[in-house]
């Protein structure tokens, strides 16, 4: 490199031709010399040789003191050597040039030799040289208003710069807050009479130059800043050692804040379980169909809406716990223990206790649906059965105690008989009816239907009454047998008409009630057994149509009989009171209700028609999506143990692997509304699949569960590898040699497998005293709770600790030693100076004071605070 392209003999047209030769002489001076033209006093060598003897601490060749110009030849490239020597080239630089005294050669060799010894050596953050020396001014200017340093020129007219850099240093030198950004000159000479009071920096620049300049020459700014950096190279160290504070204070910070989510995540979940277990495990019965299945819809909104994010938060609650505590195990600090009550394994009980509550629930809730539509059943058909009868009855008792026998004819009274007989007949039919009456009763009682009371009052009832008829009817019998004697003949056709008549419309009555009666069935081969059953009964219509005429006939007969004899008839059937208009409106009343049945029933079979295909359409989707799961299960399962790649590349598999199972959640919708469907028709039952919906969403949650965990397992290894500095091929072998042993492929190592394991690695843990005393040491570390069984995670902590190198306690003190200019205490002004506002507010607010014999008031302890990170502590 050349200077700023000046014409030879003319320093003033240089700008850097004073700072170069101030710099030279800031060094020259501690060898007892000085230089006052660059241009003259370097030409014999001399000087030159002994500026490079006093920068770099080292001894070059011996000069010649000849005066010819060979000899000073000689000792020009003796320099112009040395300088190559230090890896710095040369461009179009020759002794020759420095000898005849030009000046632009010789400020280009000046240049070169502040670059290389006065800022090549700057790093900042794995830069160097001019970039590296810039970054520094910026991080020491930061805190300073009016002062923003983009470069080497403009940056540092105003002069607030320079004071920046003296101030954050000595603050007791500049008085900062006096100084004014409109009076640069005043600013900048303040800075550099200073700088050689007190820094012994001397003055190399002039305010006015730079003032009156529209850009300051780079070259001169640079080698002004370079001696300030020289000077304050101390603070580098206090600046190191507040890079690995912040460092390590930054690691407890966001442990901290990942401990507040899980205990506050963890709390809610809790909370929000044992709000939910009460609800689950309530089995009190409510009396409807409505409200049963209410609570039924309420507990399908709560399985599709409010329990799946709480699988997911669960879930994600062990990934963060996960993760914390593979950060403190990198970061050298203790095992995070969460508040009592709030551990991970309370929550997989308290999450095990709810699952158990809410397992048969929907169970539960369908039976208590089916059990009451069985009651609702029963209670109308006890209703209908109850009333039929009723209206039977009704004045039975009044005709049973009329005494019209006792002023009747013979021929009345033996009317009288035949008719009671037909009564009789009429009455033994009716118990049937009376003992399904009582049983219908009977079986509301055992089922528990919440209007068994009145239920149970009307049966009573109607026993009470059944009972009273049949002693009203046996007395009625024995007054009729005491006249039997006096009767003589009787109206054999009237006869032979009440008898056949009372059993026909008995049975037209049956008919009716049977064909007006509810049914209820679940599947397809029920009602076919119905429609069957009435089938057969239609074919029985044509033999009662001919009983029916036969029954007309015999009293047309009567009639034919009775006019053809001149008989006055009473206008009745002195022995029935089912007329031959009875019987041809109940007949017609049948004929009615048989297409109304034949209508219900295929009805009803159109339903169940319908929940068959219910049925079908869910099985054909459900024998899909199970299988399916399954499979997917199997695979995650594979990839955890074989994990090809890197872990990058693997974790991209398994996100993209996870995108395409988020993908599928479609299907278990449209199961889900397959599902309801079924629920809705009130099915029961389903022989076309083994899955039922419960198994579904919980192989889902599995699923979800398994494969996010499977993640997280790949991204603390990722974390791991990138904390400890593990290599992939490192990482790829630990891999290999724990997939080698696990025989299982259960993803742990059995004790002798591990031993295997470690033995492959080279470590000495054979079967003798030495060996086994190794071997223990190293399960107690990968296995700290005696499980028997080390993880993938614990190998790769344990291997990670072996090969690498984490932040100690000792090495955090020796850094805060060094913030506190190697005092046994820190004060919180040197915490506010040296580090970051946030972090130096957390050390004082949590150092407690330092007691020794050399405290000052306000002394902070430092050691104990730094001790604390990484032992048991609060921090």
């Amino acid at each position: 490199g050349q200077a700023s392209g000046c014409p030879p003999r003319a320093p003033a047209l240089c700008p850097a031709w004073d700072t170069f030769t101030a710099w030279c002489n800031s060094h020259l001076r501690k060898a007892g010399t000085q230089i006052e033209n660059i241009d003259e006093d370097f030409r014999d060598g001399l000087k030159l040789m002994l500026l490079l003897e006093v920068i770099s601490g080292e001894r070059l060749p011996k000069p010649e003191r000849g005066k010819m110009r060979v000899h000073k030849i000689n000792n020009v490239n003796k320099a112009l050597d040395f300088i190559a020597s230090k890896g710095v080239k040369l461009v179009s630089i020759g002794a020759e040039e420095i000898v005849d005294g030009n000046a632009k050669m010789t400020l280009g060799m000046i240049w070169t030799i502040i670059l290389r010894f006065a800022i090549q050596d700057i790093s900042v953050e794995e830069t160097s040289a001019k970039e590296g020396l810039l970054l520094w001014c910026q991080r020491k200017t930061a805190p300073y208003k009016n002062v923003n340093v983009q470069n080497f020129h403009i940056s540092w007219k105003d002069g607030l710069a320079f004071n920046a850099l003296i101030h954050r240093h000595r603050p007791e030198l500049i008085e900062y807050d006096k100084l004014r950004k409109d009076d640069p000159v005043t600013n900048l000479n303040n800075a550099f009479e200073v700088a050689e009071k007190y820094l012994d920096i001397p003055k190399m620049l002039d305010a006015e130059d730079i003032v009156n300049t529209a850009r300051p020459d780079e070259k001169a700014i640079m080698t002004y800043v370079s001696s300030f950096y020289h000077a304050f190279s101390g603070a580098q160290k206090a600046e190191t050692a507040a890079n690995r504070i912040c460092k390590v204070l930054a690691v407890n910070q966001e442990n901290e804040h990942l401990m507040e989510d899980y205990e506050k995540l963890a709390s809610d979940l809790l909370e929000w379980i044992r709000r939910t277990i009460p609800w689950l495990e309530d089995r009190v019965p409510q009396k409807t169909i409505t409200e049963m299945q209410q609570k039924l819809e309420d507990f399908r909104d709560y399985r599709r809406v409010h329990k799946p994010p709480k699988v997911q938060e669960k879930c994600q609650l062990e990934i963060n716990f996960n993760t914390l505590q593979t950060k403190l195990r990198l970061s050298n600090r203790p095992a995070f223990m969460p508040s009592e009550g709030r551990m991970v394994s309370d929550i997989n009980n308290g999450w095990q206790h709810l699952e158990q509550a809410e397992k048969g629930y929907e169970e539960w809730l369908l039976n208590e649906i089916r059990r009451l539509e069985r009651l609702d059943h029963l209670a109308e058909k006890f209703r209908q059965k109850a009333s039929i009868h009723e209206a039977w009855t009704d004045g039975k008792e009044a005709m049973l105690k009329h005494r019209d026998y006792e002023t009747a004819t013979l021929s009345d009274i033996k009317a009288l008989i035949r008719k009671h007989e037909a009564f009789e007949s009429d009455l033994a039919a009716h118990q049937d009816r009376v003992e399904q009456i009582a049983a219908i009763a009977q079986e509301l009682n055992e089922l528990d239907y919440y209007d068994s009371h009145n239920v149970n009052t009307r049966c009573q009832k109607i026993c009470d009454q059944w009972d009273a008829l049949g002693s009203l009817t046996h007395s009625r019998r024995e007054a009729l047998e005491k006249t039997e004697k006096q009767l003589e003949t009787i109206d054999q056709l009237h006869l032979e008409y009440a008898k056949r008549a009372a059993p026909f419309n008995n049975w037209m009555e049956s008919a009716m009630e049977d064909l007006q009666d509810m049914f209820i069935v679940h599947t397809i081969e029920e009602i076919e057994g119905l429609i069957s059953a009435h089938d057969q009964f239609k074919s029985t219509l044509p033999d009662a149509d001919r009983e029916r005429e036969a029954i007309l006939a015999i009293h047309k007969e009567a009639q034919r009989i009775a006019e053809s004899n001149h008989i006055k008839l009473s206008g009745s059937n002195p022995y029935t009171t089912v007329t031959p208009q009875i019987i041809n409106s109940k007949w017609e009343k049948v004929q009615q209700l048989v297409p109304k049945r034949d209508h219900a029933l295929l009805e009803e079979q159109s339903k169940q028609q319908s929940n068959e295909h219910l049925r079908r359409q869910f099985s054909s989707q459900a024998n899909v999506v199970g299988p399916w799961i399954q499979t997917k299960m199997e695979e995650i399962g594979r990839i955890s143990i074989e994990m090809n790649g890197t872990l990058e590349d693997q974790l991209s598999h398994l996100k993209q692997y996870e995108r395409s199972i988020v993908d599928y959640k479609p299907n278990l919708d449209l199961l889900e509304q397959q599902h309801q469907l079924i629920q809705e028709a009130l099915i029961f039952d389903n022989k076309h699949t083994n899955y039922t919906m419960e198994h579904i969403r919980v192989g889902w949650e599995q699923l979800l569960t398994t494969i996010a965990r499977t993640i997280n397992e790949v991204e603390n290894q990722i974390l791991t590898r990138d904390a400890k500095g593990i290599s992939q091929e490192q990482m790829q072998e630990f891999r290999a040699s724990f997939n080698h042993f696990d025989k299982d492929h259960g993803g742990a190592l059995g004790p002798e497998e591990f031993k295997a394991c470690l033995i492959s690695l080279g470590y000495d843990v054979e079967n003798d005293r030495q060996g086994d005393a190794e071997f223990n040491r190293i399960m107690s570390v990968v296995d700290p709770n005696h499980s028997g069984l080390v993880t993938f995670q614990a190998f790769i902590d344990f291997m990670s600790r072996e090969t690498t190198d984490t932040d100690t306690a000792d090495q955090v003190i020796a850094s805060f030693k060094v913030l506190a200019g190697d005092k046994n205490f820190i004060t919180a002004e040197e915490l506010r100076r040296e580090l970051p506002p946030d972090q130096a507010e957390y050390c004082i607010a949590r150092m407690a004071p330092y007691q020794g014999p050399d405290a000052v008031p306000g002394a902070l302890d430092y050691k104990s605070f730094s001790t604390a990170l990484y032992g048991e502590s609060d921090l």
